[in-house]
């Protein structure tokens, strides 16, 4: 009961966060495009979240309790989320003076991504039991090479990629597609520092990266 009470007061807090975020530079709850972000990242994390608790409370427990260790991690963390709140705020003021307009059509499609990307990082968890929000090699862990870390090495950060950069889409704004871009380059430099780690503390991990070529996209990185 401790980890559900946990989870459903951070769950509330990031659901008013991100309404602040949206709705008060937008200047109203009209904007459409805001609660349709809402209830693509709410409503599947809400699923997500009780499947976890009654099926896998671990794996509920480690993005709950998760921090850096590392100084350049932590940096990495604050910058991710300046970048997010400014592409937040960009977005609802993108939405009140009307600067820019994504297309229904795009909306869609982005939408759809959101989505896949969702179920494809729930996939990650489960064929992961290390998979953590930190950069550290947990005791007892062992190499996954199975699934979809057998097509590249961090699917984790391939599927928050395309998450991350179909959130400004989803939110009608190419304004805020620009804030959100900076990711892509957080993402590398952290996976940089990661697979150093990974190659000291890790047994198996240096074989790995021979069998399984590509970080984080097939035959290109």
């Amino acid at each position: 009961m401790k980890l559900l009470l946990n989870a459903a007061v951070k769950y509330l807090l990031g659901f008013l966060l991100v309404c602040l975020l949206l709705f008060l530079p937008a200047g109203t709850l009209a904007y459409w495009n805001g609660w349709l972000f809402v209830g693509l990242l709410f409503l599947p994390m809400l699923g997500l979240g009780l499947v976890l608790w009654r099926k896998a409370p671990d794996l509920l427990k480690k993005p709950l309790d998760a921090k850096e260790e590392q100084n350049s991690q932590k940096a990495v963390v604050a910058l991710s989320g300046l970048l997010f709140l400014i592409g937040f705020l960009v977005a609802g003021l993108d939405f009140r003076f009307g600067w820019t307009r994504v297309p229904l059509w795009l909306v869609g499609i982005a939408s759809a991504i959101f989505l896949a990307s969702y179920v494809l990082y729930a996939e990650v968890m489960r064929e992961n039991a290390y998979l953590s929000r930190t950069v550290k090699v947990q005791e007892g862990q062992a190499v996954v090479d199975t699934g979809l870390y057998g097509i590249v090495r961090h699917p984790m950060y391939a599927v928050t990629v395309w998450l991350f950069l179909s959130i400004p889409l989803v939110l009608g704004s190419f304004w805020s597609l620009l804030c959100f871009v900076p990711y892509v380059g957080i993402v590398f430099f952290r996976i940089r520092n990661e697979e150093k780690v990974l190659e000291e503390g890790l047994e198996g991990y240096t074989d790995y990266k021979k069998r399984v070529k590509y970080r984080l996209i097939p035959f290109i990185w």
